[in-house]
């Protein structure tokens, strides 16, 4: 006799918890979810952005001066339909909840939390801001400062900072002395736990999704890429060329125009020695001049350092099905899972299906940091 405590609603509470406790990047950002209303794959949604206030001196003869709450919104597009199905026995079904978790659910539910934080290590690609060299994994405590350095001229909250690290530049600075010593860290935690713990006001993790930006192929040869034509401050589009321009510029790509860094936002490729170039954030200052020389960052590892409202991860439910009591769907914490529990007649076989649908977005890229490796 099946075990009766094992109902789909119960399944999919359980599912949940494992979920929310393997996420990395998952449980850092910016969270939101709604039950107005079913969604589907590819529908695009309005969501609020977190609000925003000014600090402002106080003038006692004219008193305070009360703000508006500006949350702001965008629309995230719901794109990502995360499932896993398997089929059950009877003997599974006859388990302990724990027993449950341990041997079906936290296998299915791993594949979940690999790829929400792969989604949202992706959104590197939004943003222009950076420190580090490219080529060069991180190994000492200034690298980790100079990210804190670009999040404070971009004034960024001092709070829900964190440095999401790949395994490679984890390694490197888990073995500094000023980590090492216990005395100079002020806990072994991050010791047990191979982690780096809170450092210069960043909490640290490792994520084994971090990504590698390939830059485009876009090469002058021997010559310089110039920027072809006066850009106006605020715009974010221009030309660049050269005597000889080849080659390809990639979404992502990070290129430098008087010290400041810009990221491409679109694909493009060089055409008759020129290329058009869209770029985040606007030509800054007094704006691109004509013939000021780009400079293109190399390939890297794009560790990211970030406020919690630098990025978004959306879910909404999924309908129910028609013509079964066994399914349900259950959400708490910004998170949402379905399970639903049927029968493959043709196999004769018990089936657990449990999906997910969602969307991550990046919401202000001033509040991120590549950390390049």
């Amino acid at each position: 006799m099946g075990n009766t405590f094992l109902t789909p609603s119960v399944i999919a509470r359980e599912a949940l918890m494992v979920l929310r406790n393997n996420l990395v990047f998952g449980s850092l950002v910016h969270r939101d979810y709604s039950q107005e209303f079913t969604a589907k794959i590819g529908d695009t949604v309005t969501i609020r952005k977190p609000a925003t206030f000014e600090a402002k001196e106080f003038d006692e003869a004219s008193g305070i001066d009360i703000q508006t709450v500006t949350e702001g919104s965008t629309t995230v597009k719901l794109d990502k339909h995360l499932d896993v199905s398997f089929e059950i026995t009877s003997k599974e079904l006859t388990l302990s909840l724990d027993e449950f978790s341990e041997r079906v659910l936290t296998p299915a539910m791993l594949p979940f939390a690999q790829k929400i934080d792969e989604y949202l290590a992706g959104l590197y690609v939004d943003i222009p801001y950076y420190a580090g060299t490219a080529g060069t994994t991180p190994s000492s405590a200034a690298d980790i400062a100079n990210c804190g350095k670009v999040l404070n001229i971009n004034k960024a909250p001092m709070t829900n900072r964190n440095i999401v690290l790949d395994p490679v530049a984890q390694a490197s600075l888990i073995v500094l002395d000023s980590f090492m010593e216990v005395d100079k860290a002020g806990t072994n935690e991050a010791l047990r736990n191979a982690n780096l713990g809170r450092l210069l006001g960043f909490d640290t993790y490792m994520d084994q999704n971090i990504k590698t930006h390939t830059k485009g192929t876009l090469s002058a040869g021997v010559g310089k890429i110039l920027v072809k034509g006066a850009v106006a401050a605020g715009k974010t589009q221009a030309v660049f060329g050269s005597t000889t321009l080849t080659g390809t510029l990639k979404k992502g790509d990070i290129f430098l125009v008087d010290g400041q860094s810009y990221v491409v936002t679109e694909d493009a490729t060089a055409a008759s020695n020129e290329i058009a170039v869209k770029f985040y954030p606007g030509a800054r200052g007094n704006g691109f001049a004509d013939n000021a020389e780009v400079t293109l960052l190399d390939s890297h590892t794009a560790n990211l350092a970030f406020h919690k409202n630098a990025f978004a991860l959306v879910t909404r439910p999924l309908a129910l099905p028609m013509g079964t009591d066994k399914a349900e769907y259950v959400s708490y914490d910004g998170l949402g899972i379905r399970v639903v529990q049927s029968y493959d007649i043709s196999r004769k076989k018990d089936v657990i299906s449990l999906d997910m649908l969602c969307g991550v977005k990046t919401l202000t890229p001033e509040l991120a940091c590549r950390l390049l490796g």
